[in-house]
């Protein structure tokens, strides 16, 4: 329960918030986090997707939202209320973006008695020329069409210039918006900084480590990097959980290894392909020749993660929990968390 702040390369020590760790083998794998372009304050008008407390925290203000409108007498205000803007259309942003079209057009839909949830706006800003810019532009339109029938308006060639006060500025454009969500960019966390000093392992432009083929940082074969953190120098890898997970068992495997004096080769990802899930029954999904979309690419969505499930048990849970919402079009989790947790 500890949270690691620094760390003795030569002596293998880990420094810890309660104390010191000796260590013959280091794995770090503390992922990135929001990158705001040099602009941290932002982080307070919107916040990212990346640990369960910041979706918590999402949760609290979407739903907070909502119910404000209720009570709002004021239109403008109310508008300004329903104005939902996610920054950045990679894959979390357009997944975001129709989880917000599913509530307010279907799971809201009979919620409120003083205004109609379907009127939110909902607005998906990309500063490139497509969404999903890492999947063929075929898929992209999809997306896109996808986003479309469930009230997102996609923007693209949309940069933000600034945050602040309610308002979202596009250059001398400005949107009035209460809920700012952000899904534009990652950067290395802080022990990426932490091996730089204490190993002079170098970082690429966004704080990511560069390591080796075998995955260690170099000159310190025993301190290995896995996951979002690492950039490895025969290429830079995408920031999905089969990476991550496929690192993960090269580690052990390279441990053993070298505890029986054995040499492993390099790291290989082998890539399973892409999935970006839109809402019910809409998604994308890539992979070598295969390129899928709407309800075949969602259901192979569900399979893949039911599949990577550990245990009979859990697998048929999950299918039980995720099948009676699908036929009943409901999602029955009402919980509203106080925005940024303070207590009152």
């Amino acid at each position: 329960m500890a949270d690691a702040l620094d760390l003795d390369a030569q002596k293998r020590r880990l420094m810890l918030t309660d104390g010191e760790i000796e260590y013959d083998t280091l794995i770090v794998a503390t992922g990135v986090r929001h990158h705001y372009y040099g602009k941290d304050e932002w982080e307070q008008v919107a916040p990212g997707l990346k640990t369960i407390e910041d979706a918590l925290e999402i949760r609290a203000r979407v739903f907070a939202a909502f119910e404000a409108a209720e009570r709002e007498t004021d239109e403008d205000e109310r508008l300004a209320l329903l104005t939902f803007v996610i920054v950045g259309g990679g894959s979390t942003g357009v997944e975001l973006a129709g989880s917000l079209g599913e509530l307010a057009t279907g799971t809201f839909k009979n919620d409120f008695s003083n205004f109609d949830p379907t009127l939110a706006q909902i607005i998906l800003l990309e500063g490139g020329e497509r969404i999903l810019p890492s999947y063929p532009p075929k898929m992209s339109e999809k997306a896109t069409e996808a986003l479309k029938r469930l009230g997102v308006t996609v923007r693209t060639g949309a940069a933000v210039t600034g945050l602040g006060d309610g308002v979202v500025s596009i250059g001398s454009d400005q949107l009035q918006a209460r809920i700012v969500l952000w899904a534009a960019g990652i950067a290395g966390s802080a022990m990426g900084k932490v091996l730089a000093m204490r190993t002079s392992a170098e970082l690429d432009k966004v704080g990511r480590v560069l390591v080796s083929p075998e995955l260690s940082v170099t000159n310190h074969p025993e301190i290995i990097v896995i996951g979002d953190l690492a950039h490895p120098e025969t290429g830079e890898l995408p920031g999905v959980a089969t990476v991550a997970m496929q690192q993960g068992r090269y580690a052990d495997d390279l441990i053993r290894a070298r505890l029986d004096g054995k040499v492993l080769s390099a790291f290989r990802f082998r890539d399973k392909g892409s999935l970006a899930v839109i809402g019910r029954n809409a998604a994308v999904a890539v992979g070598g020749r295969l390129k899928l979309s709407g309800i075949a690419a969602w259901l192979l969505w569900i399979f893949v993660h039911i599949r990577y499930l550990i245990g009979f048990d859990n697998k048929l849970l999950v299918m039980v929990q995720w099948g009676w919402p699908y036929i009943k079009r409901n999602r029955g989790a009402r919980l509203i968390g106080k925005p940024g947790g303070s207590d009152g």
